[in-house]
């Protein structure tokens, strides 16, 4: 009788603990499927607050010309006086100044042209120099020696092909010595009257940057532009668009915080947002300081530059 009491008790506690054990394996293997429900809600959760936002929708084709034509006529009322930053007093002096703003500035230019000119009016007179003494007078504009050779090459073709004359059309002047469309487009648009786009580094800068265009070549920039805005306003746009590259939307660092058509641009905050540090930043007129012209014309409102070793 105890021997089967005994044998029913441990039968019993037997079963008891393998239930008991049961148990726990069952809530051992209920936690983890708890934990990993949770790691991944939470693995979800993440993932959503990390999705990006969805991004602005694009802007037609309609409402970038639409803009861009308004930055156009805000920049009018900006730079009313806006002009060529090079001096000159006929075609030939302005296509020999272009040539040699090449890889400097229209400042510097100004201030070795008037000996240049004193040298060689004409480009009969250009096309006889001796080479060492043309470069000893264009040394200050940079590679001297290669802006000489284009120099005396155009002036050449001018005395053989053009009878003395510069050429009114795109075609011939993108022949001669060192000019190509940009030059040609300069000298088209301020010394003839033709309409012309001139693209040069702070157009096609800034025309990216406001998103008419992504294109890097400056033809294809030409292109581009020139379907935007009606024939008329090809040469104004280009002296605008140049001034305010120069003025206020610099390369390295744009005055975002002064510039009049900040709510117009894509770009803003790419340089310096702060009104006060922006209007530090501002160049020329704009910052009350002389422009690129010696001689620049009777309506503009900044103070001429200085001679060649004036300062």
């Amino acid at each position: 009788m105890k021997a089967a009491t005994k044998a029913k008790t441990g039968t019993t506690t037997k079963a008891a603990t393998k239930a008991k054990a049961g148990t726990a394996a069952t809530k051992a293997k209920a936690g983890s499927k708890s934990k990993a429900a949770a790691t991944t809600v939470k693995g979800a959760t993440t993932a959503k607050a990390a999705a990006p936002r969805k991004a602005p929708k694009a802007e037609s084709h309609l409402a970038m010309v639409r803009r861009a034509r308004r930055i156009n006529r805000e920049l009018a009322e900006i730079y009313p006086y806006a002009h060529p930053e090079l001096d000159f007093r006929n075609p030939f002096e302005l296509l020999v100044a272009t040539v040699l703003s090449a890889q400097t500035t229209d400042l510097r230019v100004n201030q070795t042209t008037p000996a240049l000119f004193a040298a060689y009016p004409t480009p009969e007179d250009m096309a006889a120099a001796v080479p060492e003494e043309m470069e000893e007078i264009i040394r200050p504009t940079g590679f001297f020696r290669a802006k000489t050779k284009s120099l005396l090459g155009l002036s050449a073709a001018l005395r053989d092909e053009f009878g003395g004359e510069v050429p009114g059309r795109l075609e011939d002047l993108v022949k001669l010595p060192g000019v190509g469309r940009k030059t040609a487009n300069v000298v088209l648009g301020n010394a003839f009257g033709v309409p012309g786009i001139t693209v040069d580094t702070h157009f096609g800068r800034l025309v990216r940057r406001w998103k008419w265009t992504d294109e890097e070549d400056p033809v294809k920039v030409e292109a581009v532009v020139a379907g935007i805005f009606p024939k008329s306003e090809w040469t104004m746009l280009s002296h605008r668009v140049v001034f305010h590259g120069r003025r206020i939307c610099h390369a390295r660092k744009p005055a975002c915080g002064a510039c009049p058509i900040a709510p117009l641009c894509p770009s803003y905050g790419e340089g310096e947002t702060d009104p006060e540090k922006a209007r530090k930043l501002l160049k020329y007129e704009m910052g009350g300081y002389p422009g690129q012209r010696l001689s620049p014309p009777a309506d503009y409102p900044g103070k001429p530059a200085p001679a060649l070793g004036a300062g």
